[in-house]
């Protein structure tokens, strides 16, 4: 686990922020490739066990094989939550291989009342020891601030997802823009006073990726969607990278590209799944290439 002056209570820990410990990262891999971490136990290879030892297997392996490609790893704990205290345990053993200077997101997907946001800021950051956290803004900022206070984390915000459903609500046109503008605007108006904000903006959705770009110059963008769900690499590559601010300055413009079955069903039906893994790595990793 973290070590213990990582761990502290505050609005900050004496920790690099997260910007700083991103662009060291990728100054050292050269590419915006995030590992994601999401153990489906229906998508584990035939014969491994469809249960909390299963999903830890294929966890580990990607890790230990996927990350030395990697800028960054973000771990969806919901599929440990699923598990109850032993699937918890088992992210904590995960959380546990990752090196401090390897950026780790947490994929919660957080955001509720104050008090309530102040509990999960406690749990991921201080007890998983999380860099950076996903949150809804559904609430509005009052309901993120316990995310937002820790200086030295950072929080990235649903913006324009990746599933297929996301148009739903996030494209509902508000005062002649769509929704997802108005997140994003909201976003940026957050980060006008600290520099721990960023969104969640879908490879799926090129077009909506572009216009939240040129609405926000400025903010990190953490981008799903590419790989198994077909989202479009070219105009991440292009429109995702930040243009401008601390996240503009840096290699990559704060940019991460999130990969996760795309690297994961290497595992499958290979006789050496370390080196699948690896080999599945390297390749997204020269094509996010920076």
């Amino acid at each position: 686990m973290p070590a213990a002056a990582d761990r502290g209570s505050g609005t900050a820990t004496g920790g690099p922020v997260y910007i700083e410990r991103l662009a060291r990262r990728v100054q050292q891999v050269h590419t915006t490739l995030c590992l994601g971490v999401d153990p489906d136990p229906e998508s584990l290879p035939d014969g491994w066990p469809r249960d909390v030892s299963g999903i830890e297997r294929m966890a580990k392996l990607l890790i230990d094989a996927g990350m030395p490609r990697a800028a960054a790893v973000k771990i969806n704990v919901a599929f440990f939550e699923a598990f109850g205290s032993a699937g918890i345990a088992a992210l904590e053993r995960l959380r546990a291989r990752i090196p401090e200077d390897v950026p780790f997101i947490a994929d919660a997907k957080r955001g509720d009342i104050g008090t309530t946001a102040a509990r999960q800021a406690a749990a991921l950051y201080d007890s998983l020891g999380a860099h950076a956290v996903t949150a809804s803004p559904y609430l509005g900022g009052e309901a993120i601030e316990p995310l937002l206070e820790r200086a030295d984390r950072f929080v990235y915000v649903l913006c324009r997802t990746s599933n297929p459903g996301a148009g739903e609500l996030q494209n509902l046109q508000v005062e002649s823009e769509p929704l997802y503008v108005h997140v994003a605007r909201r976003a940026a108006q957050w980060a006008e006073d600290r520099a721990n904000v960023g969104l969640v903006v879908g490879a799926t959705a090129p077009g909506e990726l572009d216009r939240i770009r040129r609405a926000v110059p400025a903010l990190a963008f953490l981008v799903p969607g590419v790989g198994a769900q077909g989202g479009d690499i070219d105009a991440v590559l292009r429109h995702g990278p930040a243009t401008a601010g601390d996240a503009g300055a840096v290699g990559g413009g704060s940019l991460l590209v999130n990969v996760s079955r795309g690297i994961a069903a290497a595992v499958v039906g290979s006789a050496n799944p370390e080196v699948a893994v690896a080999a599945a790595a390297e390749s997204w990793a020269t094509t996010l290439r920076c």
